[in-house]
């Protein structure tokens, strides 16, 4: 195991999944990652805190925390900073860490050591100061940036020519800029520039209650309230040494299958549509809606936001909801089986999908691909099956993967996890354990550290959190929440490398990835 082999002194949270912490130097710092990378793990990812100076002193104590997926579990990495703020550069082991890096950068000011690419990810020149996440971030200059001024990568030759699109679109989707360079319609390079739905999440958790941080995390991507609210739970449970009651953890898991479900079927209408079939965004559509309005019925909100609270759930479901929803899985399930038969045998929908966008499985692995995009690509991880937790520990989930890369292959994933969670949900309904719903626990003495891990419908959602004493009236010092949108989308611009312009909205949906994940 890694936690032997390191020789680190970890620390195993109090967490229902196996979750290592520990605090190493510079030199472990970089051990640890190249340990990471050749046992075959992963980035999940990588943030910068600043916490209160002690008494007498003048500055902040800046670190930087990675984590890793390995088969044990994940592995909580921090490295205290000197006065510098400056670390190794963890791009050469996981090309993810860039943009992670310039985000910490914005955020605290800690600096990849001998990193390529310096440049602001999530400050546009529009901050009234430096580095919000410090605590006197009054007393830095504001960024001489304007939103204008951004350095994208030329690409020059013969014939080459650029597209800017965005950041404003024409549909309802969130703001991004897209940078096409190109010769005719074919895409040599595609450059993204995100981070204009900056909302100010992280610095917002340190101003609440920790027993309330359950709402601001499930409003960070609202497609994945439950799969935020869950992590974030999870992690105030673990930090207070909680165990919740084993009807809740079930109740749980309905909701997060649910809101697996009711993404699936808006991406897959999405992607007919796209790709000119009409027919499709119609027929799921339908679907979405019907699937949408039980879920109001039954839990008092189409996207169940509000309803995983600390130390359970909010509401508990009766039998005449549980029979509704069983006969809700029963009937969908045949409509999917159907329409999946019509986008498998027409041949114009098939002849747009198959070896579009492909990321091959190698090209996957080195640029850390993860999620449903990610089994699309050949990359098996699931933590409802690597690291099953109550319930998953028990309901044995079929992990559903593809080896094309293309669109196509992310279209048939998405059929297949909506058919499995069909059959998950029936079975958590037919199982679930009497019980309390919910219980009230006690907030620790001391400062206390937790963190949630949840494979949320487009991958897995992070969460680290600590906790200040009692006696400070328990304030949250430090939460991040990770998206995997943020390993994701370096990726969507290798996808459309050789292909043409039109296809890249088609691209993008068969990811469809948060511009607003974590501040994105």
């Amino acid at each position: 195991m890694l936690t032997r082999d390191l020789e680190f002194a970890f620390k195993r949270l109090a967490a229902p999944l196996p979750i290592w912490r520990a605090t190493v130097d510079a030199g472990g710092w970089l051990a640890a990652a190249g340990s990471v990378v050749r046992a075959g793990g992963r980035l999940v990812s990588l943030w910068g805190s600043a916490a209160s100076p002690a008494a007498g002193a003048a500055d902040e104590k800046l670190s930087v925390a990675a984590a890793y997926a390995v088969d044990e579990g994940l592995l909580w990495i921090d490295l205290p900073l000197d006065d510098k703020a400056a670390y190794p550069d963890l791009v050469r082991f996981f090309p993810a860490a860039h943009r992670m890096q310039r985000a910490a950068a914005d955020l605290v000011g800690i600096v990849a050591r001998d990193a390529l690419d310096q440049r602001p990810w999530l400050d546009h020149g529009t901050w009234s100061a430096r580095h919000p996440l410090r605590q006197h971030p009054g007393s830095q200059p504001p960024s001489a940036a304007t939103p204008g001024d951004y350095a994208f990568v030329p690409v020059k030759g013969d014939g080459v020519h650029e597209i800017p699109v965005g950041p404003v679109h024409a549909g309802t989707i969130e703001p991004g800029h897209f940078r096409f360079s190109i010769v005719g319609e074919k895409v040599l390079r595609l450059e993204e520039r995100l981070g204009y739905t900056h909302k100010g999440i992280e610095k917002r958790f340190t101003e609440m209650p920790a027993m309330e941080g359950h709402r601001l995390a499930g409003r960070v991507s609202g497609d994945s309230t439950v799969a935020y609210a869950w992590a974030y739970c999870m992690a105030l449970e673990a930090a207070a040494n909680c165990t919740i009651p084993e009807r809740a953890a079930w109740l749980r898991a309905l909701m997060l299958e649910r809101e697996r479900i009711a993404n699936h079927l808006g991406d897959l209408g999405a992607l007919g549509n796209d790709a000119g079939l009409a027919f499709g965004l119609a027929q799921f559509s339908r679907l979405r809606e019907d699937w949408l309005r039980v879920s109001n019925d039954v839990y008092g909100h189409r996207s169940m936001m509000d309803r995983i609270v600390p130390g359970g759930v909010a509401n508990d479901v009766d039998s005449a909801a549980l029979e509704r929803m069983l006969q809700q899985c029963s009937a969908i399930e045949g409509e999917v089986r159907i329409l999946r038969s019509v986008y498998d045998e027409h041949a114009g929908l098939q002849d747009r999908l198959m070896e579009t966008g492909r990321v091959s499985p190698e090209l996957a692995a080195r640029l850390g691909l993860t999620g449903l995009a990610g089994r699309a690509s050949g990359q098996p991880a699931d933590l409802r099956c690597d690291q099953p937790w109550a319930p998953y520990d028990v309901l044995a989930v079929n992990r559903s993967t593809n080896t094309d890369g293309d669109v196509a292959a992310r279209v048939a994933v998405r059929f297949d996890e909506t058919i499995e969670s069909l059959r998950l949900i029936p079975a958590i309904c037919e199982k679930l354990p009497r019980g309390e719903t919910h219980m009230q626990f006690p907030l620790p003495e001391a400062p206390a550290t937790g963190a949630g891990w949840i494979e949320g419908w487009r991958g897995e959602i992070f969460v680290a959190l600590e906790l200040g004493s009692r006696g400070a009236g328990h304030p949250i010092l430090r939460c991040h929440c990770h998206d995997p949108s943020w390993q994701n989308w370096p990726v969507v611009e290798h996808a459309i490398i050789g292909n043409i312009v039109p296809d890249f909205p088609l691209i993008n949906k068969s990811f469809n990835l948060s511009y607003s994940g974590q501040d994105l």
